[in-house]
């Protein structure tokens, strides 16, 4: 027995789902607002998108939904919480569905390239500023563990493209150790490198110059610009060196 009531029909959720996205076509605010609740995750997640679409999605119900039961509806959240900058993703980033912690990773990342675009030093309210760096910081630390650990590729690859978004010194062992991992994974970890620097940096940005997959090596390239090409010449000549040796 499900604890938000009897399920409706496929046909009823069906149509229920089709009013509900137009809803947030027509500017029903209220409609939308009256099935947040809906025993079905179909059409909860439509709701929350009707309201997104028309503006009307407070945070509180949006952090209140990522408790929702439907892992659906979960990943629904973590993507429209990537325009809402306040809303804790943390939970979402521990979540037992991988499609939702991928959801969250990636929302991660847009969320602060967001935050950096709107808000100024004038426009952040100052009581907000030890609450949102403890939030970074669990963020920063969720997604570096991602990145190392998660048995799912598609996570990791989410949690190092974020990590390069947010681009924290303290977060450069775990793009380093991305380098090293599968081939997609490895293209997003030489592209967030691009927000670092160093001699470790340049070292990896070197070695996947000559990288087996040629997405790899284009990342490398593009990082580094028209310093690829002197870089890929000293590498040439060392490899010319150790063989006349």
């Amino acid at each position: 027995m499900n604890d938000r009531g009897a399920l409706p029909g496929e046909d009823e959720v069906e149509r229920l789902h089709i009013a509900v996205v137009i809803a947030g076509h027509s500017g029903d605010v209220d409609f939308g607002l009256a099935h947040l609740h809906h025993p079905q995750g179909r059409i909860r997640a439509s709701a929350l998108n009707a309201l997104e679409r028309l503006g009307r999605l407070e945070d509180s119900v949006l952090t209140a939904s990522v408790l929702d039961p439907d892992p659906a509806v979960r990943r629904r959240v973590a993507e429209i919480a990537s325009r809402h900058t306040t809303v804790d993703l943390v939970p979402l980033l521990g979540d037992t569905d991988p499609l939702v912690v991928e959801m969250a990773a990636w929302a991660c990342g847009e969320q602060h390239q967001s935050r950096d675009d709107t808000e100024t030093e004038e426009s952040r309210p100052a009581t907000d500023d030890g609450v949102q760096r403890d939030v970074r910081e669990r963020v920063i630390d969720r997604l570096m563990a991602l990145a190392s650990d998660h048995e799912d590729a598609l996570v990791r690859e989410s949690a190092v493209a974020a990590l390069g978004a947010i681009g924290d010194e303290r977060s450069l062992s775990a793009v380093l150790a991305g380098c090293s991992d599968k081939p997609a994974i490895r293209r997003r970890a030489v592209l967030a490198l691009a927000q670092f620097s160093g001699s470790d940096v340049d070292a990896a940005l070197l070695r996947a110059l000559e990288d087996r997959d040629w997405q790899v090596r284009q990342a490398a390239e593009d990082v580094l610009g028209p310093e690829a090409t002197s870089a890929r010449g000293t590498l040439d000549d060392e490899e010319n060196s150790e063989e006349n040796e």
